[in-house]
């Protein structure tokens, strides 16, 4: 059955709807290239704890996989703002992509930016491709995730890591079992999970970690936070808050 996509438009934000009234995707119409809805910041928040923007090192990450294209928004902000970067998007419904390129001024696909239309569980299944960052923001238009929310999903996300590899994932549309989608994640990624406290929308955003472990006092984080937002116009200075208030840097340091 196709996505049935809708449109609306309030006060110079446009919306993507799937046939309901659960917003999609947005983007301001003055700044397409900006992160609008806060969980899609908190999901771009693997640039602080990697080197790169932070840093002007510019070379996290180097191959990114989106899963869930929605409004493009992590697809633009990341290939404008990650020239470094090879981009994959993979998507399973036509109409979304057909609407994200008439609506949403998706990039045009060329030599570091493709869409791969399919099911996302099936593709990092399927293809042995190593990525760097791999951001999971995929629903059908009841906001449930299937197979994007399964143990195999997880663990096949992180054999698909680099050695430097984030995985994000948007647990917004669980409110009652996001805990059980965090336990998957915990396990699959042994236990090296931070789960973001619950943004205004209700998103949940978990983050899973391989390679080298991070370590991040709150002083650095908010350093690093500084100069993302000096590069990019993201500030994820309230996230760092968040997780201050949260109690989820035990000591002032974060631990992933």
């Amino acid at each position: 059955m196709s996505t049935p996509i809708d449109i609306s438009e309030e006060a110079g934000v446009r919306y993507l709807h799937f046939g309901s009234d659960w917003i999609q995707g947005a983007m301001r119409i003055r700044k397409p290239n900006a992160l609008e809805l806060a969980y899609t910041r908190e999901m771009m928040a693997g640039l602080l704890l990697r080197d790169g923007l932070a840093d002007d090192a510019g070379q996290w990450p180097k191959r990114v996989l989106i899963i869930g294209l929605g409004a493009a928004s992590l697809a633009k902000f990341v290939h404008h703002h990650c020239p470094q970067a090879r981009i994959k998007v993979v998507e399973i419904a036509p109409s979304v992509v057909a609407a994200a390129r008439q609506f949403f001024k998706l990039p045009e696909e060329d030599a570091r930016f493709s869409i791969h239309l399919g099911c996302g569980a099936q593709y990092v299944m399927e293809k042995d491709a190593s990525w760097d960052y791999i951001l999971v923001d995929g629903y059908d238009r009841n906001a449930r995730a299937g197979a994007l929310d399964t143990l195999p999903f997880y663990q096949a996300l992180r054999s698909r890591l680099s050695a430097s590899g984030l995985m994000a994932v948007n647990l917004f549309g669980r409110s009652r079992g996001y805990k059980a989608s965090v336990e998957r994640i915990l396990t699959a990624f042994d236990d090296r999970v931070l789960a973001f406290p619950s943004c205004d929308s209700g998103n949940v955003v978990a983050f899973g970690a391989v390679g080298e472990p991070i370590e991040r006092p709150l002083d650095e984080l908010r350093e690093r936070a500084r100069a993302v937002k000096a590069a990019t116009g993201l500030d994820l200075g309230p996230t760092i808050t968040r997780l201050e208030q949260s109690g989820s840097v035990p000591g002032g340091v974060l631990h992933l």
